[in-house]
């Protein structure tokens, strides 16, 4: 993935599964987000505000650090606010909200060309570690208001096969942590993995989709363990935490004939990352975005300045696309700083932890 396979023309309008030149994309997303018919009412009442000139003085993806944090402004905002006046509603696919870790959730729109962008992207990296579509899917991840779950849905039916989900309420879980409700927390835990174990059981099942903590469950139960060996040819974690102690485990003992990909993102750039190919099992798991249209920066939470290589800082994550324009959002996790793939802006991530408190909540992953 790298610029090399772009096109000429537009970079906002690139063909599907093609790459711009990212400053190009910046130049040409802030032409269209505060442009006078064209941008949305979100960004247009905010302009006057920002003590800048974004189409005159926001040139290259470096200089989307000149823009205030306003992801906050989207737990209230009226969503038809979002939509730019130079798409119709018919443009956008759906509507759909954060997890709420650190407050009231936040809302995002997400068009049909975003969709298809991100799925693009998620059938290249399927497809490089030799897997082609087909089969059905089970998402044992949060789907109602949340972006995954419409993404997985649509990943599978493209595919050819159907999707099987799960009723989880994430918020629900967060809140029996918060609570100290550690014995309640589990059950729940335990009454989603009995949901799984149904379809497992039930269910011609390919791709499995879920998190490390109920991986771990699922992998300690060796009825389990055994439907998943037998019937899951590919599985994708995601939403917290996994070490490579864990991921080597899984790949050589428990799961040695399944494909296993990690996966990071946010709501807030409606979609995110993929673990990156060819890692050997003693090696952090370095994710890419679906640069340039989701680039990620790792900074020192004090000074905003990036930190070396290597070393652990505060994830910002930027969205640049014709349907959304969030730039500089500081996430609420830590990641190590690694080189972002050639010809891509800002830097991949590893060894996602989230922070202790952020926002002045108390940060808590739940299940996921």
């Amino acid at each position: 993935m790298s610029v090399s396979s772009s096109v000429e023309g537009s970079a906002l309008d690139c063909p599907i599964g093609s790459y711009p030149d990212a400053d190009q994309l910046v130049r040409e997303a802030v032409r269209w987000h505060f442009g006078p018919d064209t941008g949305s009412r979100f960004w247009l009442d905010r302009l006057p505000k920002l003590g800048f000139d974004p189409i005159e003085e926001i040139r290259t993806f470096a200089d989307l650090a000149k823009f205030p944090n306003v992801v906050n402004d989207l737990r209230d905002i009226r969503v038809e606010d979002l939509i730019p006046q130079g798409l119709r509603s018919a443009d956008v696919y759906g509507v759909y909200e954060s997890g709420g870790t650190t407050g009231a959730p936040k809302r995002v729109l997400c068009t049909h060309e975003w969709m298809d962008r991100w799925l693009a992207f998620s059938e290249q990296q399927f497809r490089k570690r030799g897997q082609e579509p087909g089969g059905n899917w089970l998402g044992i991840m949060p789907s109602g208001p949340h972006i995954f779950g419409a993404a997985l849905k649509e990943q599978a039916h493209r595919g050819g096969g159907l999707l099987f989900t799960i009723d989880m309420d994430p918020r629900w879980v967060k809140k029996r942590i918060a609570g100290g409700d550690l014995e309640g927390a589990g059950a729940y835990a335990a009454h989603l993995i009995e949901q799984a174990t149904y379809l497992l059981e039930t269910q011609d099942i390919a791709v499995m989709v879920t998190t490390p903590a109920l991986l771990e469950r699922m992998a300690a139960d060796p009825h389990l363990a055994d439907l998943i060996n037998r019937k899951v040819r590919y599985i994708q974690w995601g939403g917290m935490h996994m070490d490579a102690d864990t991921r080597h485990l899984f790949r050589t003992e428990v799961f040695p004939g399944i494909t296993l990909q990690g996966g990071y993102g946010s709501t807030m750039v409606c979609g995110g990352s993929m673990e990156r190919i060819g890692l050997r099992d003693d090696e952090p798991c370095i994710f890419d975005p679906l640069g340039p249209f989701i680039a990620f920066n790792v900074v020192d939470p004090q000074t905003r300045q990036p930190v070396p290589y290597g070393e652990r800082g505060q994830v910002v994550m930027n969205l640049v696309s014709k349907g959304m324009f969030l730039p500089n959002n500081p996430e609420r996790d830590t990641a190590l700083r690694f080189e972002a793939q050639p010809g891509m802006p800002g830097d991949a991530v590893a060894d996602v932890e989230p922070l202790k408190s952020f926002d002045e909540t108390t940060v808590i992953e739940g299940v996921y």
